[in-house]
Protein backbone atom coordinates (compact mmCIF):
# COMPACT_ATOMS: atom_id res chain seq x y z
CA UNK A 1 0.00 0.00 0.00
CA UNK A 2 1.46 3.37 -1.33
CA UNK A 3 2.43 5.77 1.92
CA UNK A 4 0.24 8.27 -0.53
CA UNK A 5 -3.01 6.44 0.64
CA UNK A 6 -2.01 6.14 4.31
CA UNK A 7 -2.45 8.04 7.39
CA UNK A 8 0.73 7.21 9.20
CA UNK A 9 -0.28 9.40 12.31
CA UNK A 10 -3.45 7.58 12.50
CA UNK A 11 -1.83 4.08 11.53
CA UNK A 12 0.21 4.89 14.73
CA UNK A 13 -1.81 5.77 16.67
CA UNK A 14 -4.50 2.35 16.04
CA UNK A 15 -1.23 0.27 16.57
CA UNK A 16 -3.24 -2.02 19.05
CA UNK A 17 -3.34 -5.49 17.87
CA UNK A 18 -0.66 -8.06 19.66
CA UNK A 19 2.26 -8.31 17.03
CA UNK A 20 2.24 -5.53 14.39
CA UNK A 21 5.25 -7.16 12.36
CA UNK A 22 7.86 -4.59 11.61
CA UNK A 23 9.96 -6.86 8.67
CA UNK A 24 6.87 -8.41 6.45
CA UNK A 25 9.49 -9.51 3.70
CA UNK A 26 12.98 -10.75 2.97
CA UNK A 27 13.77 -7.99 0.37
CA UNK A 28 13.08 -5.32 3.20
CA UNK A 29 16.81 -5.10 3.39
CA UNK A 30 19.61 -3.39 1.20
CA UNK A 31 20.65 -4.46 -2.01
CA UNK A 32 24.18 -5.01 -1.44
CA UNK A 33 23.44 -7.66 1.47
CA UNK A 34 21.80 -9.50 -1.55
CA UNK A 35 24.80 -9.25 -3.81
CA UNK A 36 27.34 -10.31 -1.13
CA UNK A 37 24.94 -13.07 -0.22
CA UNK A 38 25.69 -14.46 -3.27
CA UNK A 39 29.71 -14.62 -3.81
CA UNK A 40 29.48 -15.38 -0.30
CA UNK A 41 27.19 -18.23 -1.23
CA UNK A 42 29.52 -18.95 -4.02
CA UNK A 43 33.24 -18.70 -2.87
CA UNK A 44 32.65 -19.00 1.11
CA UNK A 45 30.12 -21.51 1.70
CA UNK A 46 31.77 -23.29 4.43
CA UNK A 47 33.23 -19.73 6.47
CA UNK A 48 31.63 -19.00 10.06
CA UNK A 49 30.74 -15.53 10.90
CA UNK A 50 29.37 -14.76 13.89
CA UNK A 51 27.51 -10.82 14.10
CA UNK A 52 27.05 -8.67 16.92
CA UNK A 53 25.22 -5.56 17.84
CA UNK A 54 27.51 -2.45 19.06
CA UNK A 55 25.07 0.49 20.60
CA UNK A 56 28.07 3.27 19.86
CA UNK A 57 25.72 5.84 21.71
CA UNK A 58 26.21 4.53 24.90
CA UNK A 59 24.44 6.85 26.73
CA UNK A 60 21.29 4.94 25.43
CA UNK A 61 20.11 2.42 27.47
CA UNK A 62 18.16 0.59 24.32
CA UNK A 63 17.05 -2.25 27.10
CA UNK A 64 15.35 0.34 29.14
CA UNK A 65 13.62 1.80 26.30
CA UNK A 66 12.62 -1.53 24.48
CA UNK A 67 11.11 -4.39 26.06
CA UNK A 68 13.00 -7.30 25.56
CA UNK A 69 9.73 -9.60 24.98
CA UNK A 70 8.72 -7.50 22.28
CA UNK A 71 12.40 -7.48 20.62
CA UNK A 72 11.96 -11.33 20.71
CA UNK A 73 8.51 -11.37 19.34
CA UNK A 74 9.84 -8.90 16.09
CA UNK A 75 13.03 -11.70 15.81
CA UNK A 76 11.05 -14.19 15.73
CA UNK A 77 8.66 -13.42 13.31
CA UNK A 78 11.62 -12.20 10.96
CA UNK A 79 12.71 -16.03 10.84
CA UNK A 80 9.17 -16.92 9.65
CA UNK A 81 9.24 -14.93 6.26
CA UNK A 82 10.57 -16.21 3.24
CA UNK A 83 10.87 -14.66 -0.16
CA UNK A 84 7.18 -14.62 -2.02
CA UNK A 85 7.06 -15.70 -5.85
CA UNK A 86 6.20 -12.28 -6.80
CA UNK A 87 9.85 -11.69 -5.42
CA UNK A 88 11.76 -14.52 -6.64
CA UNK A 89 10.13 -13.44 -10.13
CA UNK A 90 11.31 -9.95 -10.22
CA UNK A 91 15.08 -10.64 -8.64
CA UNK A 92 14.86 -13.33 -11.55
CA UNK A 93 13.94 -11.10 -14.64
CA UNK A 94 14.80 -7.26 -13.23
CA UNK A 95 17.83 -5.44 -14.44
CA UNK A 96 20.13 -4.42 -11.84
CA UNK A 97 23.08 -1.86 -12.72
CA UNK A 98 21.82 -2.22 -16.75
CA UNK A 99 22.32 -6.13 -15.98
CA UNK A 100 20.17 -8.85 -16.71
CA UNK A 101 19.99 -11.72 -14.47
CA UNK A 102 22.71 -10.62 -12.35
CA UNK A 103 21.46 -13.33 -9.86
CA UNK A 104 22.39 -16.94 -11.08
CA UNK A 105 19.25 -18.99 -11.00
CA UNK A 106 21.47 -21.74 -8.76
CA UNK A 107 22.00 -19.15 -6.33
CA UNK A 108 18.25 -18.30 -6.65
CA UNK A 109 16.83 -21.43 -6.44
CA UNK A 110 19.00 -21.64 -2.89
CA UNK A 111 17.24 -18.59 -1.94
CA UNK A 112 13.74 -19.28 -2.67
CA UNK A 113 13.79 -21.81 0.64
CA UNK A 114 16.04 -19.46 2.63
CA UNK A 115 15.17 -18.06 6.48
CA UNK A 116 16.78 -16.35 8.84
CA UNK A 117 18.77 -18.34 11.42
CA UNK A 118 18.87 -18.82 15.07
CA UNK A 119 20.16 -15.79 17.24
CA UNK A 120 21.02 -15.04 20.77
CA UNK A 121 19.45 -12.50 22.84
CA UNK A 122 20.36 -11.00 26.71
CA UNK A 123 20.59 -8.09 27.78
CA UNK A 124 23.31 -6.34 30.55
CA UNK A 125 23.73 -3.40 32.20
CA UNK A 126 21.02 -1.82 30.50
CA UNK A 127 21.79 -2.87 27.31
CA UNK A 128 21.06 -5.64 24.95
CA UNK A 129 23.28 -8.39 23.86
CA UNK A 130 22.90 -9.25 20.53
CA UNK A 131 24.31 -12.12 18.35
CA UNK A 132 24.42 -14.23 15.43
CA UNK A 133 26.03 -16.97 15.50
CA UNK A 134 26.65 -19.66 12.60
CA UNK A 135 27.37 -19.78 8.60
CA UNK A 136 28.08 -16.68 6.81
CA UNK A 137 25.71 -17.82 4.14
CA UNK A 138 22.80 -17.00 6.43
CA UNK A 139 23.96 -14.90 9.26
CA UNK A 140 25.11 -11.97 7.03
CA UNK A 141 21.28 -11.41 6.08
CA UNK A 142 19.95 -11.00 9.89
CA UNK A 143 22.43 -7.14 10.12
CA UNK A 144 19.60 -5.30 8.42
CA UNK A 145 16.63 -6.53 9.75
CA UNK A 146 17.75 -6.49 13.22
CA UNK A 147 19.10 -2.99 13.33
CA UNK A 148 15.34 -1.91 11.26
CA UNK A 149 13.40 -4.12 14.15
CA UNK A 150 15.28 -2.32 17.17
CA UNK A 151 15.27 1.24 15.72
CA UNK A 152 11.45 1.01 14.73
CA UNK A 153 10.42 -0.55 18.28
CA UNK A 154 12.50 2.50 19.70
CA UNK A 155 10.06 4.92 17.69
CA UNK A 156 7.21 2.58 19.13
CA UNK A 157 8.16 3.41 23.07
CA UNK A 158 8.73 6.65 22.29
CA UNK A 159 5.14 7.40 20.61
CA UNK A 160 3.06 5.01 22.78
CA UNK A 161 1.72 7.42 25.01
CA UNK A 162 0.96 10.29 22.43
CA UNK A 163 -2.84 11.17 21.63
CA UNK A 164 -3.78 11.19 17.93
CA UNK A 165 -3.22 14.85 17.49
CA UNK A 166 -0.19 14.64 18.63
CA UNK A 167 1.09 12.24 16.70
CA UNK A 168 -0.52 14.14 13.39
CA UNK A 169 1.33 17.12 14.78
CA UNK A 170 4.84 15.48 14.76
CA UNK A 171 4.37 13.61 11.32
CA UNK A 172 3.28 17.25 9.82
CA UNK A 173 6.42 18.66 11.23
CA UNK A 174 8.80 15.76 10.32
CA UNK A 175 6.89 15.94 6.52
CA UNK A 176 7.28 19.48 6.48
CA UNK A 177 11.36 19.36 7.97
CA UNK A 178 11.63 16.76 5.05
CA UNK A 179 10.31 18.94 2.26
CA UNK A 180 12.56 21.56 3.56
CA UNK A 181 15.18 19.44 2.75
CA UNK A 182 13.86 18.25 -0.53
CA UNK A 183 12.88 22.13 -2.06
CA UNK A 184 16.80 22.69 -0.75
CA UNK A 185 18.55 20.17 -2.62
CA UNK A 186 15.93 20.86 -5.65
CA UNK A 187 18.41 23.94 -6.29
CA UNK A 188 21.93 21.61 -7.71
CA UNK A 189 20.63 21.33 -11.21
CA UNK A 190 23.21 18.03 -11.90
CA UNK A 191 22.37 16.40 -8.25
CA UNK A 192 22.56 12.48 -8.01
CA UNK A 193 21.00 10.87 -4.94
CA UNK A 194 19.65 8.09 -3.53
CA UNK A 195 17.93 6.12 -0.12
CA UNK A 196 20.48 4.76 1.72
CA UNK A 197 17.91 4.71 5.17
CA UNK A 198 17.00 1.71 5.90
CA UNK A 199 19.06 0.47 8.73
CA UNK A 200 18.48 3.41 11.08
CA UNK A 201 15.18 4.20 9.67
CA UNK A 202 12.51 5.76 11.82
CA UNK A 203 10.03 3.14 10.29
CA UNK A 204 9.16 1.16 7.40
CA UNK A 205 5.93 3.48 6.38
CA UNK A 206 8.24 6.42 7.30
CA UNK A 207 10.95 5.36 4.86
CA UNK A 208 8.23 4.61 1.89
CA UNK A 209 6.72 8.53 2.55
CA UNK A 210 10.10 9.34 2.42
CA UNK A 211 11.33 7.48 -0.62
CA UNK A 212 8.13 8.47 -2.30
CA UNK A 213 8.46 12.48 -1.13
CA UNK A 214 12.10 12.53 -2.99
CA UNK A 215 10.47 11.10 -6.25
CA UNK A 216 8.06 13.52 -6.65
CA UNK A 217 10.01 16.32 -5.11
CA UNK A 218 13.56 15.41 -7.22
CA UNK A 219 12.48 13.73 -10.56
CA UNK A 220 15.41 11.97 -12.05
CA UNK A 221 17.93 13.19 -9.29
CA UNK A 222 16.64 10.23 -7.28
CA UNK A 223 18.51 7.45 -8.69
CA UNK A 224 16.88 4.81 -6.53
CA UNK A 225 16.66 3.50 -3.32
CA UNK A 226 18.96 0.95 -1.29
CA UNK A 227 15.92 -1.04 0.00
CA UNK A 228 15.03 -3.85 -2.69
CA UNK A 229 11.62 -4.08 -1.48
CA UNK A 230 11.34 0.02 -1.79
CA UNK A 231 12.96 -0.29 -5.21
CA UNK A 232 10.47 -3.42 -6.46
CA UNK A 233 7.31 -1.50 -5.14
CA UNK A 234 7.95 2.05 -6.15
CA UNK A 235 9.66 0.80 -9.67
CA UNK A 236 12.91 2.29 -8.59
CA UNK A 237 16.61 0.99 -9.10
CA UNK A 238 17.81 -0.98 -6.49
CA UNK A 239 21.56 0.45 -5.98
CA UNK A 240 24.56 -1.20 -3.50
CA UNK A 241 27.41 -2.78 -4.12
CA UNK A 242 29.65 -4.12 -1.20
CA UNK A 243 30.22 -3.36 2.44
CA UNK A 244 32.59 -3.61 5.38
CA UNK A 245 32.25 -7.33 6.35
CA UNK A 246 33.65 -8.62 3.01
CA UNK A 247 37.27 -7.14 4.06
CA UNK A 248 36.61 -7.96 7.84
CA UNK A 249 35.98 -11.54 7.27
CA UNK A 250 39.09 -11.79 4.88
CA UNK A 251 41.24 -10.34 7.55
CA UNK A 252 40.20 -12.27 9.98
CA UNK A 253 40.77 -15.51 8.02
CA UNK A 254 44.50 -14.21 6.69
CA UNK A 255 47.38 -16.00 7.92
CA UNK A 256 49.98 -13.42 9.35
CA UNK A 257 50.88 -9.96 9.23
CA UNK A 258 51.18 -9.62 5.35
CA UNK A 259 48.51 -11.52 4.56
CA UNK A 260 46.40 -9.42 6.76
CA UNK A 261 48.11 -6.26 5.14
CA UNK A 262 46.48 -7.78 1.57
CA UNK A 263 43.53 -9.05 2.39
CA UNK A 264 41.22 -5.85 1.49
CA UNK A 265 42.73 -6.27 -2.18
CA UNK A 266 42.28 -10.22 -2.17
CA UNK A 267 38.97 -9.83 -1.30
CA UNK A 268 38.09 -7.20 -4.06
CA UNK A 269 39.83 -9.46 -6.50
CA UNK A 270 36.88 -12.13 -5.49
CA UNK A 271 34.51 -9.28 -5.82
CA UNK A 272 35.63 -8.61 -9.32
CA UNK A 273 36.33 -12.08 -11.00
CA UNK A 274 32.72 -13.10 -9.42
CA UNK A 275 31.07 -9.57 -11.08
CA UNK A 276 33.42 -8.95 -14.05
CA UNK A 277 33.39 -5.33 -15.50
CA UNK A 278 30.04 -4.55 -13.13
CA UNK A 279 29.69 -3.22 -9.70
CA UNK A 280 33.17 -1.99 -9.24
CA UNK A 281 33.08 0.68 -6.18
CA UNK A 282 35.99 0.31 -4.01
CA UNK A 283 34.71 1.23 0.32
CA UNK A 284 38.27 1.81 1.10
CA UNK A 285 38.27 2.71 4.81
CA UNK A 286 37.61 -0.69 6.76
CA UNK A 287 41.24 -0.40 8.40
CA UNK A 288 41.86 3.07 7.03
CA UNK A 289 41.34 5.10 3.98
CA UNK A 290 45.23 6.46 3.99
CA UNK A 291 46.68 2.78 4.44
CA UNK A 292 44.67 0.91 1.63
CA UNK A 293 45.10 4.00 -0.76
CA UNK A 294 48.81 3.36 0.11
CA UNK A 295 49.01 0.26 -0.51
CA UNK A 296 46.52 -0.31 -3.25
CA UNK A 297 47.67 -2.27 -6.33
CA UNK A 298 47.60 -0.29 -9.74
CA UNK A 299 44.27 -2.11 -11.08
CA UNK A 300 42.09 -0.51 -8.17
CA UNK A 301 42.68 2.64 -9.45
CA UNK A 302 40.40 1.06 -12.69
CA UNK A 303 37.64 0.24 -10.69
CA UNK A 304 34.52 2.57 -11.51
CA UNK A 305 34.63 4.72 -8.04
CA UNK A 306 35.13 5.09 -4.47
CA UNK A 307 32.74 5.24 -1.25
CA UNK A 308 34.52 7.18 1.57
CA UNK A 309 32.17 6.09 4.45
CA UNK A 310 33.68 7.62 7.51
CA UNK A 311 35.92 10.41 6.54
CA UNK A 312 34.17 14.00 6.45
CA UNK A 313 33.21 14.26 2.75
CA UNK A 314 35.28 17.09 1.05
CA UNK A 315 38.85 15.36 3.21
CA UNK A 316 38.13 11.94 2.12
CA UNK A 317 37.06 12.52 -1.53
CA UNK A 318 40.13 14.81 -1.52
CA UNK A 319 42.29 11.78 -0.91
CA UNK A 320 40.90 9.44 -3.65
CA UNK A 321 41.04 12.26 -6.46
CA UNK A 322 44.85 12.55 -5.37
CA UNK A 323 45.03 8.89 -5.65
CA UNK A 324 43.45 9.01 -9.08
CA UNK A 325 45.55 11.46 -10.32
CA UNK A 326 49.12 10.21 -8.71
CA UNK A 327 48.08 6.54 -10.24
CA UNK A 328 47.56 8.35 -13.71
CA UNK A 329 43.33 8.10 -14.14
CA UNK A 330 41.44 11.43 -14.58
CA UNK A 331 38.90 11.59 -11.86
CA UNK A 332 36.77 13.50 -13.90
CA UNK A 333 35.76 9.92 -15.41
CA UNK A 334 35.69 8.46 -12.25
CA UNK A 335 32.39 8.33 -9.00
CA UNK A 336 32.37 9.47 -5.87
CA UNK A 337 29.81 7.84 -3.58
CA UNK A 338 29.24 9.95 -0.22
CA UNK A 339 27.33 8.06 2.15
CA UNK A 340 28.31 9.19 5.77
CA UNK A 341 26.15 10.97 7.64
CA UNK A 342 24.77 12.89 5.59
CA UNK A 343 22.45 15.85 5.27
CA UNK A 344 21.14 18.86 2.98
CA UNK A 345 23.59 20.89 4.00
CA UNK A 346 26.72 18.67 3.84
CA UNK A 347 25.07 17.42 0.72
CA UNK A 348 25.42 20.50 -0.54
CA UNK A 349 29.02 21.69 0.75
CA UNK A 350 30.38 18.38 -1.06
CA UNK A 351 28.12 19.10 -4.13
CA UNK A 352 29.59 22.26 -4.60
CA UNK A 353 32.65 21.49 -3.28
CA UNK A 354 33.29 18.75 -5.98
CA UNK A 355 31.60 19.99 -8.89
CA UNK A 356 33.07 19.56 -12.53
CA UNK A 357 36.13 17.73 -10.49
CA UNK A 358 34.49 14.45 -10.56
CA UNK A 359 31.33 12.51 -11.40
CA UNK A 360 29.26 12.47 -7.44
CA UNK A 361 26.34 10.57 -6.10
CA UNK A 362 25.40 10.71 -2.28
CA UNK A 363 23.41 7.69 -0.51
CA UNK A 364 21.39 9.77 2.13
CA UNK A 365 20.63 7.85 5.23
CA UNK A 366 19.15 7.93 9.17
CA UNK A 367 18.97 12.27 8.49
CA UNK A 368 16.59 11.24 6.10
CA UNK A 369 14.27 8.50 7.30
CA UNK A 370 14.87 9.38 10.99
CA UNK A 371 15.26 12.99 11.71
CA UNK A 372 12.65 13.47 14.13
CA UNK A 373 15.10 15.10 16.77
CA UNK A 374 13.07 17.81 18.11
CA UNK A 375 10.03 17.42 15.96
CA UNK A 376 7.61 16.09 19.29
CA UNK A 377 5.02 18.51 20.05
CA UNK A 378 6.83 17.82 23.54
CA UNK A 379 10.29 16.80 24.44
CA UNK A 380 10.82 13.49 23.64
CA UNK A 381 14.72 12.58 23.40
CA UNK A 382 14.22 8.80 22.23
CA UNK A 383 13.00 9.80 18.92
CA UNK A 384 16.42 11.05 18.52
CA UNK A 385 18.63 8.21 15.96
CA UNK A 386 21.46 6.50 18.01
CA UNK A 387 24.34 5.07 16.08
CA UNK A 388 23.34 1.35 15.81
CA UNK A 389 25.67 -1.34 13.83
CA UNK A 390 25.92 -4.90 13.55
CA UNK A 391 28.70 -6.32 12.02
CA UNK A 392 30.95 -9.53 12.22
CA UNK A 393 32.38 -10.02 15.58
CA UNK A 394 34.02 -13.37 14.72
CA UNK A 395 35.11 -15.10 11.81
CA UNK A 396 36.26 -19.67 11.45
CA UNK A 397 36.40 -18.67 15.68
CA UNK A 398 38.80 -15.37 15.11
CA UNK A 399 38.42 -12.22 16.19
CA UNK A 400 37.26 -9.70 13.53
CA UNK A 401 37.98 -5.87 13.35
CA UNK A 402 37.25 -2.57 11.57
CA UNK A 403 39.32 0.20 12.16
CA UNK A 404 37.90 3.05 10.32
CA UNK A 405 39.01 6.13 9.28
CA UNK A 406 37.31 7.65 12.81
CA UNK A 407 38.79 5.78 15.49
CA UNK A 408 35.48 6.43 17.55
CA UNK A 409 33.85 3.58 15.13
CA UNK A 410 36.15 1.14 15.52
CA UNK A 411 34.96 -2.35 16.71
CA UNK A 412 36.30 -5.51 17.85
CA UNK A 413 38.51 -6.83 20.82
CA UNK A 414 41.18 -4.41 21.47
CA UNK A 415 43.88 -6.72 21.53
CA UNK A 416 43.23 -7.21 18.23
CA UNK A 417 42.83 -3.61 17.31
CA UNK A 418 46.55 -3.14 18.55
CA UNK A 419 47.16 -5.27 16.11
CA UNK A 420 45.55 -4.01 13.06
CA UNK A 421 46.95 -0.67 13.86
CA UNK A 422 50.34 -2.16 13.85
CA UNK A 423 50.14 -3.74 10.32
CA UNK A 424 47.86 -0.83 9.19
CA UNK A 425 49.44 2.26 10.69
CA UNK A 426 46.98 4.86 12.12
CA UNK A 427 47.80 7.86 9.51
CA UNK A 428 45.41 10.16 8.68
CA UNK A 429 43.04 9.01 11.22
CA UNK A 430 40.87 11.48 13.22
CA UNK A 431 38.40 10.65 15.69
CA UNK A 432 35.01 12.49 15.58
CA UNK A 433 31.72 12.36 17.48
CA UNK A 434 29.40 9.80 16.34
CA UNK A 435 26.05 10.91 16.09
CA UNK A 436 24.57 8.73 13.52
Amino acid sequence: MSTSKTDIARRVFNHTFKLDPIVRSLLDTDFYKLLMLQMIWGLYRDVDATFSLTNRSKSVKLAEEIDIDELREQLDHARTVRFTKKEMIWLAGNTFYGTKQIFSPQFLAWLENFQLPEYELTKRDGQFELHFPGKWVETTMWEIPALAIINELRSRAAMKGMGRFALDVLYARAKARTWEKVERLKQLPNLKISDFGTRRRHSFLWQRWCVEALKEGLGDALTGTSNVLLAMDTDLEALGTNAHELPMVAAALAEGDEALRMSPYAVLEDWQSYYGGNLLIVLPDAFGTASFLENAPDWVADWTGFRPDSAPAIEGGEKIIQFWRERGRDPREKLLIFSDGLDAETIEKAYKHFEGRVRMSFGWGTNLTNDFSGVAPVRNDQLTPISLVIKVSSANGRPAVKLSDNPAKAVGDPREIERYLRVFGAQEMVEQAVVV
